[in-house]
């Protein structure tokens, strides 16, 4: 499987010298059999992402991080015209907005077991599925609640043994209503057998001439947002395409933008000087040695080269949420204004090498009435310039219509809306009991 997104990464192993044992940890029995334990078990969970709350500025600097430039995202009045009545965020901005959940724990005896699962080993990030049934907007906040929906062995061609969790995810603004509900597709491989099989290693790093750059340019001069023009569900036809879309020449500039952007900032809170001696002494595991025996993040592997080599990859690559993040700008370029980007499933099959261009197509592939509501289903595909589809997905949008009207966006199911309510106000209740006891330290 593919790009790895930095909420699972681990230390590697290094290819050569005396630290190569030191950091080959395999997969164990334990741990799948105790990763099982937690199956079922919500918990109120989420970080202090990059962002604790939805400015105007946090939702424009999230969108132009991956190269959208919607103005209901960017532009600070745009929106007041539309039906939204403001700025909105992109829907993956879920990703690195959210603050501190309290809540009670798992039960003592499942902690217990379940304590440094999988430690050493690399994690790949190989999809996810996500629906959206709110907008965030500026002065929203995101809390969460979740847990493992399964676990389960798998051989993987890359990396020999390797075990596939599903961890779902659900969204709560501070008014206690679900934003999202995403599940999470992760693989955890072993890392010296994924480095000793260097299937990708014959990869050569792309090249390109003045004439393969002006032919990338004529894609993006012909791109088109729909923007306040409705896209009406009258006339989308099944089989229609949806027009390309070009990503990249992706360089280190754009992983910088996207760190910048506050993504993949989290929860590792690497940084540098003090908080870099602190990180170190906390996750030691997460700093492995450069050339020059520096230690250094795991996560440099996306953007040096020489670190990534050491896994088994010929040149750093991108993070999977970044993919996600183009795909979501396609959707929500040709549902317009009016429509509603509903749900979205991705898949990360291969890398995404710094230097490598995408090409983004799709199509319609269904459209249907149900409830008064009309949705279209969309295929799509991330596509390099060597013809290899890295990221195929799938998507539900809502879109307007002249018979049926507006969209009028859909509920999350009922069981799942009461207990965000009773996470919420448990949340509540932990942090007074928290504020009062520094009150009474202080005092």
């Amino acid at each position: 499987m593919s790009a790895t997104r930095s909420e699972g990464e681990a230390p590697a192993a290094q290819a050569v010298g005396p630290e190569a044992k030191e950091f080959d940890y395999p997969i164990k029995d334990e741990d799948i059999a105790a990763a099982q334990l937690l199956i079922g078990h919500d918990v109120a969970g989420g970080i202090h992402e990059y962002y604790s709350e939805a400015s105007r500025d946090a939702i424009r600097n999230f969108a132009m991080s991956y190269g959208d430039d919607n103005p209901l995202f960017t532009d600070f009045d745009y929106g007041k015209t539309t039906r939204w009545g403001g700025q909105i965020a992109p829907g993956m901005i879920i990703n690195c907005l959210g603050n501190v959940t309290y809540g009670d724990p798992i039960p003592d005896d499942i902690k217990k077991q379940t304590r440094g699962l999988f430690s050493g080993v690399h994690v790949f990030v190989s999809g996810q599925s996500t629906e959206w049934y709110r907008p965030i907007q500026p002065g929203d906040e995101l809390f969460s609640f979740g847990g493992t929906e399964s676990v389960t062995e798998k051989a993987s061609e890359f990396a020999g043994r390797s075990v596939i969790r599903v961890h779902r995810t659900v969204r709560v603004n501070q008014r206690a209503e679900i934003v999202a509900i995403n599940r999470m597709l992760s693989i955890m491989t072993e890392r010296k057998k994924s480095r000793e099989r260097g299937k990708y290693m014959d990869i050569e790093p792309a090249s390109y001439t003045d004439a393969d750059i002006a032919a990338i340019d004529e894609v993006y001069a012909a791109e088109r947002r729909r923007g306040a023009e409705p896209r009406y569900f009258e006339d989308v036809t099944v089989g229609e395409e949806l027009p390309k879309m070009a990503k990249g020449p992706f360089t280190l500039t754009d992983i910088i933008s996207f760190h910048a952007g506050g993504s993949q900032l989290r929860p590792y809170g690497w940084g540098p000087s003090r908080l870099w001696y602190k990180s170190r002494q906390r996750i030691p595991k997460f700093y492995i040695k450069n050339a020059m025996g520096i230690p250094d993040v795991a996560q440099r592997l996306h953007w040096e080269s020489e670190w990534s080599q050491q896994i088994g990859n010929p040149m750093a690559y991108d993070y999977a949420i970044n993919r996600e993040c183009w795909l979501n700008h396609y959707l929500s370029d040709w549902v317009g204004d009016d429509g509603w980007v509903l749900r979205q499933h991705d898949e990360m099959r291969k890398f995404n090498y710094v230097g490598d261009t995408h090409f983004i197509t799709g199509e319609v592939t269904g459209k249907r009435v149900e409830d008064g509501r009309c949705y279209v289903d969309i295929e799509m595909r991330a596509t390099n310039q060597r013809g290899t589809v890295t990221a195929p997905g799938a998507a539900t949008v809502l879109l307007p219509s002249r018979e049926h009207g507006p969209v009028v966006l859909p509920e999350p199911p009922a069981d799942l809306r009461a207990k965000a309510v009773d996470i919420l106000v448990r949340h509540r209740e932990i942090a007074a009991q928290k504020r009062a006891g520094k009150l009474a330290k202080e005092s």
